[in-house]
């Protein structure tokens, strides 16, 4: 029996339910979700106690109620992390959203005749004294890692009033709703993900944009208040080629060489991967979407809500959108619109991955001004980049599976930056946290990608490099 640590048992405390990914040698994800209820005043039960393993049998009433089951419902793969959870004759059961089929979180099995998968829960004390939390590793797999653990929120920040600055006019207030549109149309309203996903990206204004997309689109798709999620219908919406911009966002949008900014696009692409590629690939499996809209949609959503308002905070008369910031990411989207593939390689394990050696020199020239409100917002940002690599290599993979290319997904991986990206991906490279995320350092180092490159500068490009290997250098001793 191998046992994974999930964390400290006191680290559990903040929330009651959390998200798990692990991830095995051989490179297969599993997403679980653990629910820690609050304990009640019974005495163990035998199946309680052989369930959580407590050093010398001290059975803190606490401790037994830690439940580990597979994220996804085994009807139609909606998502757990959100199901009531409710007391029965035989024990406490997670009731799916969708459909209502309730599932014992001790053994897993459903009145229905499923049964979704569940993981012994042991809480041991360490060498330093202090109870750690671990769980039985799935079968399937060698050398599980947690590469994840997520509380599961809904929470915003809302943005603080603001400031009297009477000397100054500030800029026009283009995060303010539009009073005459509603969030919900009036007429033919989404009835699809697809749908609502259409319109989210054709939606301008980007407040309502955050709305439409996290506190009502998700929100429906989570509880079962959609249809379906419509990848698989002859007429699923086409999404824009360019989604909708306010026109004052867009005068804010420079050539990319100008800039280093990237979060102008993010929620627009979040939604683009799902419009764009759910109907050509109805083999995705309802959990890819589940997945994606917890570290994509929701996540997008709230890393705005905390840039807007610690910028509101900080400059209330400089509002988020007001600086310039470049077009690079919807660049490359375009570039990779007719691959799904193209698509997780160059903005998931490019771009994004290219955040992760950034940001933690961001967050310490924040530390150094005794800013910690702003460390603890970026902070946030990091780890929510380190899931979005982390879904991008999931599904990279998954791809490549699809296609045969099992075991290549190194070198399917650089034949897509050498044919989707421009010039050399450069370092210094976090390696900690790109190898959390599944990017070991064959994948990046001394990659270099050669679009819009003419074969004559190529041929010249690869005559300098033999010329340069073929240099002796001889040393004076």
């Amino acid at each position: 029996m191998e046992l994974l640590q999930i964390a400290p048992f006191t680290n559990l405390l903040s929330h009651f339910r959390f998200l798990l990914t692990l991830r095995s040698k051989e490179g297969h994800y599993h997403s679980l979700i653990l629910f820690r209820l609050s304990p009640g005043t019974d005495a163990p039960s035998q199946e309680d106690a052989a369930r959580v393993d407590v050093e010398q049998n001290e059975m803190n009433p606490m401790y037994r109620q830690i439940y580990v089951m597979e994220a996804s419902c085994p009807h139609l793969g909606a998502d757990m992390s959100h199901a009531d959870i409710e007391e029965c004759d035989t024990g406490m059961v997670a009731v799916c959203p969708w459909h209502r089929y309730d599932f014992d979180l001790r053994t897993g099995k459903s009145e229905m005749g499923l049964k979704a998968c569940t993981y012994t829960v042991h809480v041991k004390k360490d060498t330093d004294g202090v109870d750690k939390v671990y769980i039985e590793t799935p079968e399937g797999g060698t050398a599980w890692k947690l590469v994840e653990l997520r509380p599961v929120s809904e929470e915003f920040a809302d943005p603080p009033p603001q400031k009297d600055t009477p000397s100054v006019e500030p800029r026009p207030a283009t995060a303010i709703l539009v009073e005459d549109e509603p969030v919900v149309p009036v007429d033919d309203p989404p009835k699809t993900l697809m749908q609502w996903a259409v319109l989210i990206l054709n939606t301008p204004n980007p407040t309502l944009k955050v709305c439409r997309a996290h506190k009502l689109a998700v929100h429906l798709f989570r509880t079962g208040k959609l249809t379906s999620i419509g990848h698989k219908s002859a007429n699923a919406p086409r999404p824009p080629d360019v989604p909708s911009r306010d026109d004052s966002w867009m005068r804010n949008t420079v050539e990319p060489g100008r800039m280093k900014s990237k979060k102008n696009r993010a929620i627009d692409l979040a939604w683009d991967i799902m419009a764009r590629f759910g109907p050509t690939h109805p083999d995705l499996p309802p959990p890819s979407f589940r997945i994606l809209q917890k570290w994509h949609w929701t996540s997008r959503s709230i890393c705005i809500s905390l840039l807007t308002s610690r910028l509101s905070a900080t400059s209330p008369t400089t509002p988020y959108g007001s600086m310039p910031v470049h077009a690079a990411l919807w660049e490359s989207a375009t570039v990779t619109s007719h691959s799904l593939r193209s698509r997780l390689a160059i903005i998931h394990l490019v771009h994004e991955a290219r955040g992760l050696d950034v940001n933690p020199g961001t967050i310490e020239r924040f530390r150094r001004a005794g800013d910690k409100d702003s460390v603890d917002v970026m902070e946030i940002i990091h780890a929510d980049e380190v899931t979005h690599v982390t879904a991008g290599h999931r599904w990279f993979t998954w791809a490549c599976r699809q296609e045969g290319l099992e075991g290549q997904e190194v070198v399917v991986f650089r034949e897509e930056v050498r044919k989707g990206w421009r010039g050399d991906v450069k370092g210094p490279f976090n390696k900690e946290a790109r190898e959390m995320a599944g990017m070991t350092p064959e994948f990046y180092e001394g990659l270099r990608g050669e679009m819009g490159i003419s074969v004559e500068e190529k041929d010249r490009l690869e005559e300098v490099r033999k010329g340069v290997e073929s240099v002796k250098v001889d040393y004076d001793i």
